[in-house]
């Protein structure tokens, strides 16, 4: 049996600059001094004219790409989750979504899988804060596949968005040939009636293992990827939790403010249904190897099949 390709979605970003620049000359990406680590430095060495470094000033590199944005430009300004949502969180409210430019933040090293870094750096609050900001797209990749497709997408997207990209190589298992993307519309993965799985970003591949183990057990979970948080796929989220009556998610984020609270957020008002959030339960990370921090903070397959399973049960 062959072994299962992995790749960050870091890396995929980086990889999908360069396939854009290939084919558009109009857009501009931004670092914050770490070009080495986002991977925006693959296009900066294939294209350095088009490659701008502000430095450690994350502010300033939000400003920058907002005013790139009002000139007519399109940039891809690129710093770790922590620093974008977080230090440079007033100019991007500010500079970027009060006027709604065009300019794509795209976050690497997101969630308790930054690892080694520990809490300082494992940015856990992201996407409760993009989200509140009014006109932001926010969205999270599950593989490369989706990845590269969704940075591709953003090109012809208008508007503010926020791309939430991780540091740990995670499984490649959207087919490449096969795969489209589409803002906002979430993906059903895998049929099931007894609850529905609704995951995002790396979690999305730990609940199909999950989904494995729970029909080894005669439960059937329906799997479906939120790719994209806000504007969320409420019609799939709705109609899914009439059609298996639970609904559990699953995100590498607090469980406040995130992924489970949006679906929350739609079912309390159109569909009520009893829900399980799995997630990092309102604490900060810790210092330790990716895989490991996933299994303690309970985001691993086996932890989210026994969790389910008392759920369903």
């Amino acid at each position: 049996m062959s072994e299962v390709k992995k790749i960050a979605t870091r890396a995929s970003y980086g990889k999908a600059l360069v396939e854009l620049a290939e084919v558009h000359d109009d857009f501009v990406v931004l670092d914050a001094d770490l070009a080495a680590a986002t991977q925006t430095g693959v296009f900066k060495k294939a294209y350095p004219d088009r490659f701008i470094d502000c430095g450690i000033q994350e502010g300033n590199l939000m400003g920058v790409a907002a005013g790139m944005a009002a000139a007519g430009m399109k940039p891809f300004a690129s710093t770790f989750a922590m620093f974008a949502a977080g230090r440079a969180f007033e100019q991007i409210r500010n500079s970027i979504g009060y006027p709604h430019l065009n300019v794509k933040i795209c976050a690497t090293h997101a969630g308790i899988s930054v690892g080694e870094d520990g809490a300082t750096h494992q940015c856990l609050e992201d996407l409760a804060l993009m989200r509140v900001i009014p006109g932001m797209v926010v969205m999270q990749p599950c593989d490369d596949v989706e990845a590269r497709a969704m940075i591709k997408a953003l090109y012809d997207y208008e508007g503010p968005a926020y791309v939430r990209l991780g540091r740990l190589a995670v499984p490649v298992f959207n087919d490449e040939e096969t795969y489209k993307f589409e803002m906002g519309k979430g993906v059903v993965l895998r049929e099931g009636k007894d609850v529905t799985i609704i995951a995002s970003g790396l979690e999305v591949n730990e609940s199909m293992i999950a989904a494995e183990m729970l029909a080894a057990e005669g439960i059937e979970a329906k799997v479906i990827n939120i790719h994209t948080i806000k504007p969320l796929d409420e019609e799939l989220v709705v109609a899914s939790a009439k059609e298996t009556g639970k609904v559990v998610t699953v995100e590498e984020h607090n469980v406040i403010g995130g992924l489970g609270a949006a679906v929350c957020e739609v079912l309390s008002e159109k569909a009520p249904t009893p829900v399980l959030k799995i997630g990092v339960n309102d604490t900060f990370g810790e210092s330790g190897p990716a895989v490991t921090l996933i299994k303690k903070y309970g985001l691993d397959a086996e932890t989210i099949a026994a969790r389910v399973k008392a759920f369903v049960k």
